[in-house]
């Protein structure tokens, strides 16, 4: 390993290690230290449901006793396919007590996928959301040959009848029930990939409720059965493990401890200052717990007894105005989204528009022509008694204010846009420029507060990279993002921009516990007590992820700012985060569409935008015979271009995203006529593909795909229109078991 010198840590008393923790004493720690009678909520058709930190840690072991019942024993893998909500949390830290491992599983996964994780992982059990989830994988269960039970945890009015459809006999009288052990009634369809290694040995898959489970957890327990499960527990015993997408397209799982999760949690949020304890802090949470950043911030509130309202991405502006957070988590996709629609509004500035008061949603942030000239009038008479000491007044403005009123009304948006688009994290404004600020302040920005809910104290962005203008114009409106930076290998943060230490464009500095070397190729290393075990039943792979000195690689490149903030400059691994924080490994699908004739290759692109794109290098010497043979013939540039060899390239492209989940599949492309050499230095010197020359050369043709908003397939053609004008039907449909659930 070569790297420099340099070793980058913590600074002094910004966070604590704490170490030897399992996560259920986090929850006993909050139940004895901060009792909330509101700890969790849930949305529900009828309102918020409450549960406080006491009913919680009791559901909690009732679940635990219930699943060791089931003669579930420690080490033991339990499935979770759930939504992210209130019962996850629940499932998650039951399983846990029990000292089981939990594999969450992300529900838009294809359902492949599903099953190639129950199996690879020989999940004893699967606790699922409803039944609407479970009659979709049922067809392809028996492919998961060590599952022995089912565990829903939203049941109906209709639970008993619904069971009794699915735990058929298989076989004798027709609807015959099978109450003593409920098996689920099996299909014989297999997976292709796993049509082979299948037994068909009658298999039985008893099917619960979770209440049916706590239900019997209920008459084992006792005062101090949760303390007593949790004695059992060891720190370092290995706690869940995560399936991120693989290089080969299989995913491959993170296997990460009690220890791992516990002290990354601790050593976040000890990093913030003036954190709240109980009720003091109010949390909205939207985004999916089967990915570590959001469930290990889970870890962190639950351990400081926080509020946690359970929301949707469906619901989440609604919920921020009615919930009033004073923390928010997200990615950066949705502040991208408000950032671009007040610069949208800025822009209709000579369109008279109404400002919102707080309680109004982000499509109606516009403004009031009588409300801005009251406001801004008051605002200057206040700023005169106030701020007379800058050596001149603001009187001679109240005049050009009464006399340019509707003016001023019509552009005070863009007007404010472009004082806070001056702001620079980090850095103390001048006089002048912070009197504007507090102006703006008055007349603006106070409405973009109220976006969050107007009670936001901490809005952490993590999973991709936030545009630095972007963290700079939310910070003159005086909402400062936190932002960070890890992976799943690390337990989630690495680094995080936090109090005094933050920096627009870069993405903090490290955490308590942590360290952090930048190799001498630019990849960023680091070395904690938060970096996983390995991945599971995979040593090659771990090998190559973690050296023998302890530093993980990231495969991210990086910099240090001479203050000590790391900047992330490009990657050295093809896998890349898009801006929702998904993980996207490029090589599956570019190596299926490479194995056409008619493609040299394909490069995928989407790093910290919204979804994936890919550029095609087609062979043209077999696409022009290809053209020719169903009877066209035109020049490269125009072939390229023609309706039916877009809808031919687009059939290869569908038939390559089948398989992927739908959030890594390619939605658009582009065809170039261009040629890789080592020369042209599209290729590096071991013929691999250098991604890093292709973003810099085809920049321009990127941005064009990203910036047009039609997601026609076809330049202008319908599909329609393709089926009747091209003498081949170029569609191509994937397999159920291949797409996504429908959640």
């Amino acid at each position: 390993m070569s790297c420099t010198n340099q070793i980058y840590k913590a600074p002094p008393n910004s966070g604590q290690v704490v170490l030897g923790r399992t996560l259920p004493s986090l929850l006993d720690e909050a139940c004895d230290r901060t009792p909330n009678s509101r700890a969790f909520n849930q949305f529900t058709q009828t309102g918020w449901q409450a549960l406080s930190n006491h009913e919680f840690r009791t559901a909690v072991t009732e679940l635990a006793l219930g699943l060791l019942n089931l003669q579930l024993k420690a080490g033991d893998c339990i499935a979770l396919l759930m939504h992210s909500d209130v019962n996850f949390c629940i499932a998650d830290m039951g399983s846990l007590l029990a000292g089981l491992v939990n594999v969450p599983i992300d529900l838009t996964q294809t359902i492949e996928h599903i099953i190639f994780i129950l199996q690879h992982t020989e999940a004893k059990a699967l606790i699922i959301s409803d039944l609407d989830l479970l009659s979709q994988i049922i067809p392809y269960l028996q492919n998961a040959s060590n599952l022995q039970a089912v565990i829903v945890a939203d049941v109906s009015i209709e639970w008993y009848q619904r069971r009794q459809q699915l735990t058929c006999q298989q076989s004798g009288e027709k609807d015959q029930i099978i109450p003593e052990n409920l098996c689920l009634s099996l299909p014989t369809s297999h997976l292709p990939a796993a049509a082979q290694s299948v037994v068909d040995i009658p298999q039985c898959i008893q099917v619960f409720s979770v209440e049916e489970i706590r239900s019997q957890g209920r008459k084992k327990i006792s005062e101090f059965s949760f303390q007593e499960l949790n004695t059992k527990l060891i720190a370092n015993n290995l706690a869940t493990i995560i399936y991120i997408p693989g290089t080969t397209g299989e995913p491959q799982g993170v296997m990460l401890t009690h220890e791992n999760l516990s002290a990354n949690a601790v050593a976040m949020f000890t990093g913030i200052p003036n954190l709240g304890l109980g009720t003091e802090e109010i949390v909205l949470s939207f985004l999916p717990l089967t990915h570590v950043f959001a469930r290990v911030l889970v870890y962190g509130h639950i351990k400081y007894g926080h509020s946690i309202y359970f929301s949707n991405s469906h619901r989440i502006l609604k919920h921020l105005q009615e919930v009033k957070p004073t923390i928010f988590a997200t990615v950066p996709l949705l502040l991208e989204k408000i950032y671009h629609k007040l610069l949208e509004i800025g822009e209709k500035n000579q369109k008279r528009v109404k400002l919102p008061r707080p309680h109004i949603t982000l499509s109606s942030l516009k403004f009031s022509t009588n409300w801005v000239r009251k406001t801004s009038l008051t605002a200057w008479r206040e700023a005169t008694v106030r701020l007379s000491t800058t050596g001149r007044t603001l009187k001679t403005h109240l005049t050009s204010a009464r006399r340019f009123s509707v003016p001023l009304s019509q552009s005070v948006m863009n007007w404010a846009i472009k004082i806070a688009q001056k702001y620079e994290l980090g850095k103390i404004p001048q006089r002048r420029y912070a009197l504007m600020l507090k102006l703006a302040d008055r007349l603006v920005f106070y409405q973009w507060r109220a976006v969050f809910g107007s009670n936001i104290k901490y809005l952490i962005s993590g999973g991709a990279a936030l545009k630095a203008e972007i963290a700079n114009l939310f910070a003159a409106a005086g909402i400062k993002i936190l932002q960070g930076y890890g992976l799943t290998e690390t337990s989630s943060a690495v680094t995080c921009n936090r109090g005094q230490f933050n920096r627009a464009g870069t993405v903090g500095v490290a955490i308590a516990g942590v360290e952090i070397m930048i190799a001498e190729d630019g990849e960023i290393l680091t070395r904690s007590p938060y970096i996983t075990q390995g991945y599971y039943k995979n040593p090659q792979a771990t090998q190559q992820l973690i050296d023998a000195e302890g530093w993980l690689h990231t495969g991210d490149l990086g910099e240090f700012t001479s203050d000590g903030f790391l900047k992330i400059s490009g990657l050295k691994k093809s896998r890349f985060k898009l801006s929702t924080g998904k993980y996207v490994t490029p090589q599956p699908i570019e190596s299926r569409l490479e194995k056409s004739a008619l493609i040299t290759k394909a490069v995928t692109v989407g790093a910290d935008r919204k979804f994936c794109a890919m550029l095609i290098f087609p062979n043209l010497d077999n696409l022009q015979q290809q053209a020719l043979s169903i009877g066209i013939d035109l020049p490269i540039e125009e072939l390229l271009k023609h309706p039916c060899i877009v809808a031919l390239y687009q059939a290869l492209v569908d038939e390559a995203n089948c398989h992927l989940p739908h959030w890594s599949t390619v939605k658009k492309f582009r065809l170039i006529n261009a040629k890789f050499t080592v020369e042209n230095v599209m290729l590096t010197i071991n013929q691999e593909v250098n991604r890093g020359k292709i973003l810099e050369v085809f920049a321009e043709e990127i941005n064009a795909i990203y910036e047009d908003k039609r997601m026609q397939r076809y330049e202008n053609v319908t599909i329609e229109q393709i089926d009747d004008l091209c003498p081949v039907n170029q569609r191509f449909s994937c397999p159920a078991f291949a797409q996504s659930l429908s959640s």
